[in-house]
């Protein structure tokens, strides 16, 4: 299950990440690029909760 969710948050995280630095035309450290990173992160905690527990991990 650790291992299910970990993968999610890196997914999530870098997909929020970089749809943030294109939202600060290209600024990585820029207030979208973390803002929507760390919103990413908490969403790939909860899908990665729910995916091991539908697996069975």
């Amino acid at each position: 299950m650790k291992m299910v969710i970990s993968f999610s948050i890196l997914v999530f995280s870098s997909i929020g990440g970089w749809i943030g630095q294109v939202m600060d035309k290209g600024n990585w450290l820029g207030g979208w690029s973390l803002l929507i990173g760390t919103l990413g992160a908490f969403m790939g905690v909860w899908i990665g909760y729910k995916a091991g527990k539908y697996f069975g991990v």
